[in-house]
């Protein structure tokens, strides 16, 4: 079946189980907001250990509705007091416009996505800048610091942007 892979490997997994007790609050008071990219590993990335940071991921690493409620969520019942808004170099969304995202999607197969929106930006540091400035214009967030910041994905590193 599909999943049968990965039904057999979380078995491994529990039995070695090691997180139980943990709590759900944030230890280091960290939220990392990053992408979905598969070359990004956030806890070893930033040095954390599970239960350090509470980690979201989406399409671009964008501050959008979402994110925003779940960062009020996380600041006021899970000790979130800092968030970062972690980009990428070599990020598939790093393109001059939403219909050049349309015309690969469409050339990839499948049914026409001009129904979909998609949170492009060929800047990445822009588009964090503005990400960051949402959160921290939030009145709900007042009390959190924001940052933005850029992962190398040839080489590990990242950058603080603002």
């Amino acid at each position: 079946m599909a999943f049968d892979d990965l039904l057999a490997a979380n078995e491994t997994y529990a039995r070695g189980f090691a997180l139980n007790g943990l709590s759900g609050r944030a230890s280091k008071g960290l939220a990392v907001l990053t992408c979905i990219d598969t070359r990004i590993e956030p806890l070893p990335m930033l040095g954390l250990a599970p239960g350090d940071a509470k980690i979201l991921r989406n399409a671009g690493a964008r501050v959008d509705d979402g994110v925003l409620s779940t960062l009020v969520f996380a600041h006021r019942l899970l000790g979130v007091d800092r968030v970062m808004v972690v980009a990428h170099t070599d990020c598939r969304l790093s393109v001059e416009s939403e219909a050049v995202l349309h015309e690969a999607l469409s050339a990839a197969g499948g049914p026409d996505t001009g129904d979909l929106s998609f949170p492009v930006g060929a800047g990445r540091e822009e588009t964090v800048q503005q990400d960051v400035e949402r959160i921290r214009s939030s009145p709900h967030l007042a009390a959190v610091e924001a940052g933005g910041f850029l992962y190398d994905v040839g080489t590990g590193r990242v950058e603080r942007l603002c």
